[in-house]
């Protein structure tokens, strides 16, 4: 049994899945079809409801609703963020201030550095800009 690490999965993804007309829809489906069985697809609690937000205000309630739904059912591991990733993404904007990271891109970057995460289903660009480690050496792998 070989390991395959754990991707941590963001707003976009979930809402691409979730909205058959959004562009990014059949890269995400395909993603959540071939790594959701694994069990390696995480995210975090803030972008749990940053995504609810988002599928509610666009999609309508019954989509949110269906969202939720199917985050129950373990496909995606939710983790809490804590006040020492609050911490971290507050240094992580102050230390990036030529870049609108929103606070959910801050905790997501201080959440995956405390998990060792590098994988990230994003569409989100500023999963591609953002750099971490000693000199800011490394980035994280974008899949799709």
């Amino acid at each position: 049994m070989h390991f395959v690490p754990a991707i941590f999965v963001d707003t976009g993804a979930f809402y691409a899945v979730a909205d058959s007309g959004d562009q990014n829809h059949s890269a995400a489906k395909n993603m959540f079809k071939a790594r959701g069985t694994a069990g390696d697809l995480v995210t975090s609690d803030y972008v749990f409801v940053e995504s609810w937000c988002l599928i509610r205000a666009r999609l309508g309630r019954t989509a949110a609703m269906k969202y939720w739904d199917a985050m129950q059912s373990d496909v995606v591991k939710t983790y809490g963020v804590t006040s020492k990733d609050l911490a971290n993404a507050r240094a992580i904007a102050t230390s990036w201030p030529d870049q609108d990271f929103s606070l959910i891109d801050c905790t997501s970057f201080a959440l995956m550095e405390r998990l060792r995460l590098d994988e990230a289903l994003a569409f989100d660009n500023h999963f591609r800009v953002y750099r971490y480690g000693l000199r800011r050496q490394r980035a994280f792998r974008i899949v799709h």
